[in-house]
């Protein structure tokens, strides 16, 4: 079982805008920087998060995407199903035809496991995610590092050269 990088993504980018939402709308070329996801990946997820009522979007010069609810009212499990993503650890998807079309011996242990882990994400919102300091720290870091201006990295490295050359 696992999740593809169609949830993954999606959960990654929602964070990043409730992480950023004081700042207003907040563009996909800012999350794509953030986060290092293509842009017209982004904006295929952000189109099937806007369908489902997760993300607004906001038109013209400074637009961007807004959460379209609290950060506690939105929860992991519903970003996952809002791109028609499934956390399932059946080998047969939940179609029950695991076994030479039939029904595997384990299909229940694992349809099971599939509804423990979906009510686990279920139980853990974006403002849980948002709370953790692991999440703040790893934030941080990637704002540092996405407004860097190019000319800071210049004057760095020759200055760790002119530094060698000691």
């Amino acid at each position: 079982m696992r999740l593809t990088t169609k949830g993954r993504y999606a959960v990654t980018a929602m964070l990043d805008l409730a992480l950023h939402a004081e700042r207003g709308p907040i563009s996909l070329a800012d999350i794509s920087k953030r986060q290092d996801i293509s842009l017209s990946y982004l904006e295929q997820l952000f189109s099937r998060l806007r369908q489902s009522g997760l993300v607004s979007s906001v038109r013209g010069p400074g637009g961007g995407y807004r959460l379209a609810r609290t950060t506690a009212e939105i929860c992991v499990a519903e970003i996952i199903d809002a791109v028609n993503e499934s956390v399932d650890a059946t080998s047969c998807g939940g179609n029950s035809d695991c076994s030479a079309g039939e029904q595997c011996l384990t299909h229940y242990l694992w349809t099971d496991l599939s509804h423990q882990i979906h009510g686990f994400l279920n139980g853990i919102s974006l403002a849980d995610m948002v709370a953790r300091a692991e999440v703040q720290e790893v934030a941080r870091r990637q704002d540092g590092r996405a407004v860097r201006d190019p000319l800071d990295q210049v004057v760095e490295q020759k200055v760790a050269i002119v530094g060698g050359l000691q």
